[in-house]
């Protein structure tokens, strides 16, 4: 399983934080991921140490699905307590 999860990491190069804390995503990093221009990201910080980007398309289409997953152990538990 460790494998698998690897081949989805991948190492872009690096980038600086600009003047205006801005900072530039490499060209192929936005290829791969399809990231285009004034799309939404959502901005994570990690152990104090590490950020990470989102789009926030992914994050609403995760909180949709957890919400349909949520209703239906709702369902179950409401069944199994009767």
């Amino acid at each position: 399983m460790h494998n698998k999860l690897m081949k989805h990491h991948v190492f872009y190069g690096t980038t600086s934080l600009g003047e205006k804390g801005q900072v530039v995503i490499p060209v192929k990093a936005r290829k791969d991921m399809a990231v285009g221009r004034g799309e939404q990201l959502l901005v994570f910080g990690v152990g104090g140490e590490m950020v990470v980007l989102s789009r926030l398309s992914n994050m609403q289409k995760f909180a949709s699905h957890m919400e349909r997953q949520l209703k239906d152990l709702k369902k179950i538990i409401k069944e199994r307590s009767k």
